[in-house]
C-alpha cells in the first residue's frame, strides 16, 4: 500500500476503486464529475448523500460506524468526464479541520484492499477540502492526492467546480396583526412597494479572469487564465521587458522560470545557459545583452498542456549578473500573450525598485482544476543568479 503525498499519484489497477475518508468527527463526502475545462455538466454531476447516484460515480454511506465513500467504476463514466474529485467537509455547521487530521484512503472496491492512504498536511481553519481526484491521463485512469482546502465549506468548493449554490433566503420577518378599523374613518393608501434589492453575486464570482480581455495587475492581484465558454489556454508565452534608466549604459538582466512540485520541491529551472526544460514544455529565447529596443527583450515560452503533471508552480524571476541595481532599471515589466493569437492577456509593470539585483514579477499556479492562476510579485532579491533566487521563490509559492 503506497502512503501518498501531495501531488503524487498511483496508476489504478482496477476499473472499480472507492475513497472512504476518514477522521475523529463525522464527515460529509462527496464526489464530482468534471469535464476537460475542470467544470460539472449540470448539478446532476455532484454526487453527494441527498444525490447519491451519477454515470459511474455513486456515494457510499457508512451508517456513522464506517467511513463515507465515494465509489467510482471507471468504465461506466461517460465519454467527456476526464476527472472525478473527492471532497470531504466535517458535518458540524462551521467546524474547521484543525486539530482533525481526515486519511482518505484508495481502495479496490471489489476485493476491499487498500491501495493507497492520503493525509493531507498542515490543515487549519479550511472548513472543506478537496483530498483525492481520479483523473483520465493518456487513455490510464489515475489517483491524485490533492489535498487543497477550502475556508468557505463546501458551497466554495461547489461554485469553483461550476454547480449551482443557492443561499437560504432570511425567513421574512411575522406581519403585524391588523388593526381593528374604524369604519368613520377612510383608510390610508398602502405604501409602495421598496425596489428590489439586487441580488448578491454568486460566490467565488469576484475572482479576477480574462473575460473582460487583457488585465493590467497590481503587486499581490491574481487572475485566472480562463475565458468563460473558451477552452483553456494551452501555449502561452510570458515576455519580460526592461530599459536602462535615464540613459544609462546597457543593462544585461537575465530572465528566468522555476519549476516546483509538491511541497515546494525544486524541479528545474529555465534560464541562458538552459533553454529547455520539462522535455521542451518550458523554452527561453535566449541572453538579452543590453535591454535596448522595443519590444520583449526575453521571452520565455510555456506549453501549458504539456507541462508534467508534478509540477505545481513556476516563478519567473529576472536577475542582474553584471551586478547592476534595479534602480538602474527603468519600464520593467512582464507580460503574457496567447501564443496562438498573439493576443496580450496579462501585464505587469514593476512601479517600484530596491537596490537588489535579483526580483520576482510573477507566478503561475496550476489548480486542481486544470486551470492556472497568475500573481504579481514584485519581490526584490539579493542574488546575481536564478541559483539563488530558488530558495525565496519557493516560500513564495
Amino acid at each position: 500500500m503506497t502512503a501518498m503525498t501531495p501531488g503524487s499519484n498511483i496508476p489504478l489497477p482496477t476499473a472499480h476503486v472507492a475513497v472512504d475518508v476518514a477522521a475523529p468527527v463525522r464527515l460529509d463526502v462527496s464526489g464530482l464529475l468534471l469535464t476537460a475545462d475542470g467544470k460539472v455538466r449540470s448539478d446532476d454531476d455532484f454526487i453527494f448523500f441527498n444525490q447519491p447516484a451519477g454515470p459511474g460515480v455513486t456515494y457510499r454511506s457508512g451508517g456513522g460506524s464506517a467511513p463515507d465513500a465515494i465509489v467510482v467504476d471507471t468504465s461506466a463514466v461517460p465519454a467527456g468526464i476526464e476527472k472525478i474529485v473527492v471532497t470531504a467537509s466535517p458535518d458540524a455547521a462551521g467546524q474547521s479541520f484543525q486539530g482533525i487530521e481526515p486519511t482518505a484512503t484508495i481502495r479496490d472496491a471489489g476485493t476491499g484492499g487498500a491501495l493507497a492512504t492520503f493525509t493531507p498536511p498542515k490543515l487549519g481553519t479550511e472548513t472543506a477540502l478537496v483530498i483525492v481526484e481520479i483523473y483520465l491521463r493518456n487513455g490510464v485512469w489515475k489517483a491524485r492526492a490533492v489535498g487543497q482546502g477550502y475556508a468557505n465549506g463546501l458551497a466554495g468548493i461547489a461554485t469553483d467546480f461550476g454547480v449551482s449554490v443557492e443561499e437560504p433566503a432570511p425567513a421574512a420577518a411575522p406581519a403585524p396583526a391588523p388593526a381593528i378599523a374604524d369604519p368613520r374613518v377612510a383608510a390610508p393608501p398602502a405604501p409602495a412597494a421598496p425596489p428590489a434589492a439586487p441580488a448578491a453575486p454568486a460566490p467565488g464570482s469576484g475572482k479576477i479572469n480574462l473575460d473582460k480581455g487583457r488585465v493590467s495587475l497590481q503587486k499581490n492581484q491574481t487572475v485566472s487564465l480562463v475565458k468563460g465558454g473558451a477552452p483553456l489556454l494551452s501555449r502561452v508565452k510570458m515576455g519580460l521587458g526592461w530599459e536602462p534608466a535615464y540613459r544609462g549604459k546597457d543593462i544585461d538582466l537575465d530572465a528566468s522560470v522555476i519549476a516546483f512540485g509538491p511541497t515546494r520541491k525544486h524541479l528545474d529551472s529555465c534560464y541562458f545557459g538552459k533553454l529547455s526544460i520539462l522535455n521542451g514544455a518550458i523554452k527561453h529565447s535566449g541572453d538579452n545583452l543590453t535591454g535596448e529596443g522595443g519590444g520583449d527583450d526575453e521571452v520565455i515560452v510555456v506549453d501549458l498542456g504539456a507541462i508534467p503533471a508534478e509540477v505545481s508552480g513556476l516563478v519567473f524571476t529576472v536577475n542582474s549578473f553584471s551586478g547592476q541595481k534595479f534602480t538602474e532599471v527603468a519600464k520593467a515589466y512582464c507580460r503574457l500573450v496567447d501564443a496562438a493569437t498573439g493576443e496580450e492577456l496579462v501585464r505587469f509593470d514593476l512601479t517600484t525598485a530596491e537596490p537588489q539585483t535579483g526580483v520576482m514579477m510573477a507566478k503561475l499556479i496550476r489548480q486542481f482544476t486544470g486551470e492556472w492562476e497568475m500573481t504579481a510579485l514584485g519581490e526584490f532579491e539579493k542574488s546575481r543568479t536564478v541559483r539563488g533566487m530558488v530558495k525565496p521563490a519557493g516560500k513564495i509559492l
